[in-house]
């Protein structure tokens, strides 16, 4: 019962009471005073009576209603029967805790934790033994070949001072080494800049720096900007450079100079010098080998605060392939230059020179340079040239054929003669060449891909004229390299089938000497595209 219906309870009964005599008559406003507060003493009391009184049968059970479940809840002293939701018929509600507890010890689930604890451990087993079994079976990669810093991008060879900058000394070369960065080059191959008298071993002096080089604070300036910017200096020590009686004099001087040039290595390898080249290395390793060792010993084995290796760069006139194959291995210099890819060679020469060369050395002892056509201007710049040159197994040498006092013609620009409003008169305008942007282009390019850096060498397709062979290197990306230099017939991709079959169907261009015609990332089709006269292209090709 509320408070509410206790009040109005005891408002009746306070009605239906008779009034009480008193015992003496008080005024009326005492009168008014004494019922007030016996009544509020008397509400008090009944109503804390019934708080505590228990609630009787039949008000429990009109509170409850028919057959609703009822959960008792404390609100101060008065006690408040909340309806719990029932659910509907048919909804799975769950099971409560009790009722977990109690199965949860059931045999049968028991059997069923335990069940699934196994399986899962096996399946885990199982995927561990998966990944060991691929791992296992995997094929290893293969292990990457060591490499010299003359093995990380093209050599740059500046023969005349004179030709190549303005100044025509060792300045002029200073300030070129910017425009060398870009192309990517790695080192400038220098001189010879030495004191050197025609023909006259005795007044031969392999430390002075000859007057129309420059000087020795020139060259010390140009060594320490080149190493500023990555680039390496490798300087030509060749003896009797300007004469006519042969690079070393005469066959009985060879001993003497041979010595002389001891002191000499250690002078210019002490300023700083990267490496040294000297050309008829075939005469000196033949007269006087253990001389030649010393010259060997003191190249390959300087050490001193810079970590890298000295590069000794030799020069032969020989130009069989198995020849230069014998003094490459006998000789032990770590770079042999020679005229085995002569512009005299065709396509079929030339690769079967490569094809001997790279089957018995590593790409990291081979080098290779073009010479100038017969009868071709000597500033042209051929993309195709470097095209094979940077993409042959092995160290490329870019020759400065400059002959104009302009700069690096041959590589950062070119003269076209221009006609002027007299038409009996024209002037030369530099015009730009693709050579410089196609040598940084593949330069970069082989610095970061494995196949062209460390590959294999295949032949795919060869004839007097097309030349065609795929670089790789594990499984890393493949490069098919085309050569068309026939001057006015078109190669018909078709003639690679079968040879070609295992390459795939497509290759996308990635460079090519001309981009006009085949620009990057053109597709072509394997079976049925073409590669036009005087055309080199070079593309990726899918594994198969």
């Amino acid at each position: 019962m509320s408070n509410e219906d206790a009040e109005l309870e005891l408002k009746e009964a306070q009605k239906d009471a008779p009034a009480a005599t008193p015992a003496s008559a008080p005024g009326p406003a005492d009168t008014d005073a004494t019922e007030a507060d016996v009544s509020e003493t008397d509400l008090e009391a009944d109503t804390e009576a019934q708080e505590k009184a228990p609630m009787t049968e039949g008000e429990q059970r009109d509170m409850e209603g028919p057959a609703t479940p009822l959960r008792t809840e404390s609100n101060g002293a008065v006690k408040l029967k909340i309806p719990e939701d029932e659910p509907e018929p048919g909804h799975f509600t769950g099971l409560n805790k009790e009722q977990l507890m109690r199965v949860a010890g059931t045999p049968g689930w028991v059997r069923t934790r335990w069940a699934l604890l196994v399986l899962f451990w096996l399946a885990w087993l199982g995927m561990l033994a998966g990944a060991v079994l691929l791992i296992l079976k995997a094929p290893p990669c293969k292990e990457l070949p060591a490499l010299r810093w003359w093995n990380e991008g093209p050599l740059f060879q500046i023969r005349s001072l004179k030709d190549f900058s303005e100044s025509g000394d060792i300045k002029g070369v200073e300030q070129q080494l910017d425009s060398l960065l870009q192309m990517k080059v790695r080192a400038l191959v220098l001189g010879p800049i030495h004191e050197d008298p025609k023909d006259d071993p005795t007044s031969l002096s392999f430390e002075q720096v000859s007057a129309a080089a420059g000087s020795l604070d020139q060259i010390k300036s140009l060594v320490h900007s080149a190493h500023k910017r990555g680039l390496m200096v490798v300087l030509d020590l060749t003896p009797n450079y300007s004469g006519s009686s042969g690079p070393w004099f005469s066959n009985s001087s060879v001993s003497s100079v041979a010595k002389r040039l001891e002191s000499a290595l250690v002078f210019w390898l002490g300023l700083g010098v990267d490496g040294v080249k000297l050309d008829s290395v075939d005469l000196v390793w033949a007269q006087v080998p253990s001389q030649w060792n010393d010259i060997r010993a003191i190249v390959q084995n300087w050490t001193d605060s810079r970590p890298h290796k000295r590069l000794l760069l030799g020069s032969t006139p020989l130009s069989s392939p198995s020849d230069v194959s014998t003094l490459l291995g006998d000789s032990g210099v770590d770079l042999l230059l020679s005229s085995v890819l002569s512009s005299k060679t065709d396509a079929m020469g030339r690769a079967q020179t490569v094809q001997l060369l790279s089957s018995a050395y590593s790409p990291a002892q081979l080098l290779w340079n073009l010479e100038p056509a017969e009868g071709a201007v000597p500033q042209d710049c051929d993309p195709m040239d470097l095209m094979l040159l940077l993409t042959l197994p092995g160290t490329a040498l870019i020759e400065d054929r400059t002959r104009d006092q302009a700069g690096i013609r041959a590589t950062l620009g070119e003269k076209f003669p221009k006609v002027t409003q007299d038409q009996n008169q024209t002037q030369e305008e530099p015009r730009p060449s693709p050579c410089p942007l196609l040598l940084s282009s593949l330069s970069s390019l082989r610095a970061k891909e494995r196949s062209l850096l460390y590959g294999d060498f295949s032949l795919v397709y060869n004839s007097s004229v097309v030349l065609v062979y795929l670089r790789s290197w594990d499984q890393s990306p493949r490069f098919l390299v085309l050569f068309n230099y026939s001057p006015d017939q078109v190669f018909s991709l078709s003639d690679l089938q079968p040879e070609g079959g295992a390459m795939g169907t497509t290759g996308k261009v990635v460079l090519s000497s001309n981009a006009t015609i085949l620009s990057p990332d053109l597709v072509l089709d394997l079976n049925q595209g073409q590669l036009g006269p005087q055309q080199s292209v070079l593309l990726r090709v899918p594994h198969s």
